[in-house]
């Protein structure tokens, strides 16, 4: 398993692969991307957006070489998206309905505390962080998130909260600065039993 530091670098590399492909993905019809470079995980904008907050929210974990590639990824994604409003809050919104339902279905297991769900908690709950970086994302002008998608968000959390109990940060204490406990509790505790 990669460590804080790895974890990172890994991201920078996604990062750029991500932002190299975006233009062409928010062309596509296409939701979840294959990359052009193998072995990676598919580009959605959930999946590019949290990459995003997390190397620009931690810079001092980063190398100067790393941190040109992430500067470089920004302005290439920033670029792909002149006059894609419209496109941009299509994807989004699709991507936002599509991660509901995951997350959703994984909550139905991690009620039950079925063994693996919870104990797969700490991975799968990075479908959550994408779906705070992509509501985030359209909460910024000149975007709009549709309120719908917010209520059923509001559904899930609180259904998380009634079994939640409050503790320790799950991920690697190096990234708890671009994951302040206010807005994102549900990285902060585990399942009450």
């Amino acid at each position: 398993m990669l460590d804080e530091v790895g974890k990172l670098a890994q991201d920078v590399t996604i990062l750029a692969e991500m932002a190299g492909e975006m233009e062409e993905y928010l062309r596509s019809d296409v939701l979840f991307w294959q990359l052009m470079k193998g072995g990676l995980p598919k580009l959605t904008l959930g999946g590019y957006l949290m990459r995003q907050h997390r190397l620009l929210a931690l810079p001092k974990l980063l190398t100067d070489e790393e941190q040109a590639v992430v500067d470089t990824a920004v302005a290439q994604f920033n670029r792909a998206l002149v006059e894609k409003i419209v496109r941009l809050e299509q994807k989004a919104h699709q991507e936002l309905e599509a991660r509901i339902r995951q997350w959703g279905e994984y909550l139905k297991d991690f009620r039950w505390e079925r063994g693996a769900a919870v104990a797969g908690y700490t991975s799968a709950v990075e479908t959550r962080v994408m779906m705070t970086a992509v509501t985030d994302k359209l909460q910024m002008p000149p975007y709009q998130l549709n309120s719908r998608i917010t209520d059923q968000i509001a559904v899930l959390d609180g259904n998380l909260r009634s079994r939640w109990r409050p503790g320790s940060f799950l991920w690697p204490e190096a990234w708890q600065p671009a994951y302040p406990r206010t807005d994102y509790w549900y990285l902060y505790g585990a399942a009450r039993t």
